[in-house]
């Protein structure tokens, strides 16, 4: 936890792990089917499905519950030893291309298809389900069962192949809006901190020496082209520097009072969520007070989900509302979106002079 309770502009520094790499299998369009919860659902779609083909197909029982045991049991069978093979498989298909991974998936689950039916058919001549056993009723089984498959495997192939290129489309999205953000810091605020450090230069040379290594910091930052989870832990660290610089401006006038001890430092969170939120609350809230004011960071832990409110007092004008204000907002809110889902987001509220701005999402680790 982090134990930063103290009413300070100038926070000692956090000590940061280094986010991973996206692996390659990661990028694959075909999902992991070793997971609990997808297997878990291929056998509730197989088992609807059996469902209906019990009632549109006849079956070699007479009663009809029979049929859909007997049917129920030979498609959870193809099913699961496709998802089987294909989890067993992942990371050699995921080494290839789609087009060629795609393929031979395909042909994966037909030759599972093929064998599975195979030991079924002779399963039922010997348990008498079949009265006989001839090479036209062998075929036709084998033929029913792989033209039912060959449909079934290209469609759920083809729509998970569809969401993966919607997946990218979305992760090509939050790459726009994070550059975006990354670009959007403001002109003045460069102009004023060069300001600062080169009047800092002869009166306070190790102060202004900080002050550089925490503009170099923010600027790399801004710079990084990585567009992965960061952690908490590294979030309030540019914060803390951006926070630093801004103080060497407006001195008494910022006051920053963090309450974060509810939260892991490890807890996993997209670039650049807080530090554009400080910058609005001082641009649109400290600055434009002649007493400047205080912010207000606090975060917890709720029913699973990270809750962090930075609140900040705002002129009777309302300059808190404008419009790039609700740009980074919006901006922010998106990119929650993308990473968390509809459990994520932002929300604002104004109260008076106070202004607040709260972010939840999941509470997810490394």
């Amino acid at each position: 936890m982090f134990g930063m309770n103290n009413e300070t502009a100038a926070m000692g520094a956090i000590r940061l792990p280094a986010a991973g790499k996206p692996q390659q299998v990661e990028q694959f369009f075909l999902p992991s089917f070793c997971d609990v919860r997808l297997v878990f659902a291929v056998v509730v779609i197989t088992e609807l499905l059996a469902f209906v083909l019990a009632l549109v197909s006849p079956g070699i029982l007479d009663n009809p519950w029979e049929n859909l045991g007997l049917l129920s049991l030979f498609m959870q069978w193809i099913a699961l030893t496709s998802a089987a093979a294909l989890c067993g498989a992942r990371s050699y298909l995921a080494r290839l291309g789609n087009t060629t991974a795609g393929i031979i998936s395909y042909l994966l689950v037909l030759l599972v298809t093929l064998a599975v039916s195979e030991m079924a058919f002779w399963l039922l001549v010997s348990s008498n389900a079949f009265t006989a056993s001839n090479s036209a009723m062998h075929l036709q089984f084998l033929l029913r069962s792989l033209t039912i498959s060959t449909v079934i495997a290209a469609v759920v192939l083809r729509y998970l192949f569809i969401q993966h290129q919607w997946r990218m489309q979305l992760q090509a999205e939050a790459r726009s809006r994070i550059q975006a953000l990354q670009a959007r810091i403001r002109p003045h605020f460069l102009f004023n901190s060069m300001n600062t450090i080169a009047a800092l230069t002869r009166s306070q040379p190790d102060t202004a020496e900080e002050a550089i290594q925490d503009l170099a910091e923010l600027f790399r930052a801004s710079l990084n082209n990585s567009f992965e989870r960061t952690t908490l832990a590294e979030e309030l660290e540019l914060a803390r520097r951006y926070l630093n610089i801004e103080t060497l401006r407006l001195g008494n006038r910022l006051r920053v009072q963090w309450d974060m001890d509810g939260v892991s430092p490890e807890t996993r969170v997209p670039p650049l969520v807080l530090q554009p939120l400080l910058e609005n609350a001082i641009y649109h809230g400290i600055e434009p007070l002649p007493d400047g004011g205080l912010i207000q960071v606090t975060g917890a832990v709720q029913n699973g989900m990270v809750e962090i409110t930075i609140t900040n007092p705002v002129p009777a004008s309302g300059v808190g509302d404008s419009e790039g204000n609700r740009i980074a907002q919006d901006n922010i809110h998106q990119r929650l979106a993308l990473a968390f889902g509809a459990r994520a987001g932002l929300e604002v509220t104004r109260s008076g002079k106070e202004y607040r701005v709260t972010i939840r999402f999941p509470e997810t680790h490394p």
